[in-house]
């Protein structure tokens, strides 16, 4: 269902051959991405939620990661704390780690 590969070449195509660059992007994405997953686990009403799952649906989406992109944008009309979505959204993110 995922593809790790498709980050890779969204960050390709905006340094260029840069590997070093591709690699510390990449690194970005994933904290950025983990942090907004921290945050809907905490998040204390539906709209802390909403705002969390945005907010990684709008990284997802400048990083090409559309998948996760489609996570999140379930998570934004899901209901708060939802476990599954969480263990989902940690697995899609985890994939672009390994």
């Amino acid at each position: 269902m995922y593809d790790p590969g498709a980050l890779e070449t969204a960050l390709a195509a905006a340094v260029g051959d840069d590997p070093a660059l591709v690699t510390e992007l990449r690194s970005v994405f994933l904290a950025s991405a983990r942090g907004h997953a921290d945050a809907l686990d905490r998040a204390v009403g539906a709209s802390e939620w909403r705002v969390a799952a945005m907010r990684l649906q709008g990284l997802a989406a400048s990083f090409g990661a559309v998948q996760l992109m489609t996570l999140a944008e379930r998570a934004v009309g899901g209901v708060p704390g939802d476990a599954t979505m969480l263990a989902a959204i940690r697995r899609a993110i985890d994939s672009f780690a390994a």
